[in-house]
């Protein structure tokens, strides 16, 4: 998952935090005000009828008989007050919920009770509000805080989403910088403009350790083309020496068999060296890429110069080269070297009686897609991941390599920008996969 996305989500989680324990008190919060608010009215209303009282006596409102008592209820059954007869010395002062029937209605009430005494006369006055109208209100409270909510997390995610993408998008740029990247060289060392301290200086310190990395493998590619050129020399000469030995006559036996067996441990040394020398000269960008073919074109050569070595073990080398589009802007002896190498580790890797596959084809992305894949012996997963360096996949040759034509391989993709992958099991074959951007 994308950091935007996690720290979008997590300003999200903890907005509907937040919201579900507003919503979780809210009806008690609500309730309470409400039933405050009310009782702060009864109390208002209670003293405007006692200020009413005083001023114009009791007798409006009750008989003069002991049981008479006065009611009163507005249209909507929202409010009443009463005033009746009470025993003499009751004191009463309270607010209960209180529930009457009214015209076959049962209607809860917040009802304030209050005892008063007029010319030695004890009543008591009730105040009453109703509660549906209350409980309606804190409903339309809780729906219109809910709605508004739901505005705001929706607003603020989508603000927070947009503000996280626009603050990481140098973070973006720098790993952009770095996605298939082959080689130090192709590593644009151009700084990132932006405001934010870290990803400045995330940026600085990765260039400049790329710096770095680039100053050792120029280091390298120095070291490995000075000794591999000055070694050509004294092999040759090595070699053309014994050679006029044999070709002088050698009257001992046992002398020119050890003398064949030097010739050819010096042919393979120089051949390990022209290997060295063909990689620095690569990646020291020694080639030019102003080759165009179609990709067929050289498959179907690198097959019709391995068929007889196939034919011989008895290998089956099948085709399926669906896309046949022209490779452009390529070194023609490099990829064929890319593609021969690759085709001929899978006949010596592949048993009498195999099967090697070549196919071509184009992906969602309509990027050429070329395998190449047999039923040999296989690699396990250390392998794998040693394949395409050097010298660290020696055991899977028959013993007559160098253990770097793999590398050479990964060094050519890498000039082409070509990516390259491998999947392979124990007994169950090798896959070699060229990604062409």
């Amino acid at each position: 998952m994308r950091l935007k996305v996690k720290l979008a989500l997590f300003n999200l989680l903890s907005k509907l935090a937040v919201a579900a324990l507003l919503l979780l008190f809210m009806p008690l919060i609500t309730e309470r005000l409400n039933l405050r608010q009310i009782d702060n009215e009864l109390v208002e209303k209670r003293e405007e009828i006692i200020s009413m009282i005083s001023r114009v006596g009791i007798e409006p409102f009750l008989e003069p008989e002991a049981d008479s008592s006065f009611g009163s209820y507005n249209i909507l059954k929202e409010e009443f007050i009463s005033l009746e007869y009470a025993a003499p010395g009751t004191e009463i002062n309270q607010i209960n919920v209180v529930r009457r029937l009214i015209d076959d209605e049962i209607i809860d009430y917040r009802v304030l009770s209050y005892s008063l005494t007029i010319d030695g006369k004890t009543y008591i006055l009730e105040v009453g509000k109703s509660l549906a109208r209350v409980r309606q209100t804190g409903r339309n409270i809780i729906n219109i805080v809910v709605l508004f909510l739901v505005i705001v997390i929706v607003v603020t995610f989508v603000s927070d989403y947009q503000f996280t993408r626009l603050t990481l998008k140098p973070l973006y740029r720098i790993t952009a910088k770095l996605e298939n990247i082959s080689s130090p060289d192709n590593f644009d060392s151009t700084r990132i403009n932006t405001s934010t301290y870290d990803f400045r200086e995330l940026d600085s310190s990765i260039t400049g350790l790329m710096e770095r990395i680039k100053g050792s493998f120029e280091k390298e590619r120095e070291i490995t083309y000075n000794i591999s050129h000055e070694l050509m020399t004294p092999l040759s000469v090595l070699r053309s020496r014994l050679e006029n030995i044999l070709l002088s006559g050698v009257k001992d036996p046992e002398t020119e068999i050890k003398i064949t067996e030097s010739l050819k441990t010096l042919q393979r040394l120089q051949s390990l060296v022209n290997s060295l020398l063909l990689i620095a000269r690569i990646e020291s960008r020694q080639f030019l890429k102003e080759d165009s073919f179609p990709v067929n074109e050289i498959l179907d050569q690198i097959m019709e110069e391995i068929k007889p070595l196939a034919e011989d073990r008895k290998i089956e080398i099948e085709s399926s080269l669906k896309d046949n589009r022209t490779l452009e802007r390529v070194n023609r002896s490099l990829i064929f070297s890319m593609l021969y190498n690759v085709v001929n580790n899978s006949l010596k890797n592949t048993g009498e009686g195999g099967k090697i596959r070549i196919e071509t084809m184009s992906d969602s992305q309509n990027r050429l897609i070329l395998t190449i894949s047999d039923n040999g012996k296989g690699m396990d997963r250390e392998q794998v991941s040693n394949l395409f360096m050097r010298f660290r996949n020696r055991n899977r040759n028959s013993g007559d390599g160098t253990g770097i034509g793999m590398a050479i391989t990964k060094t050519i993709a890498d000039f082409h920008n070509i990516q390259i992958s491998a999947e392979s099991e124990p007994g169950r074959g090798t896959k070699i996969i060229f990604i062409f951007f």
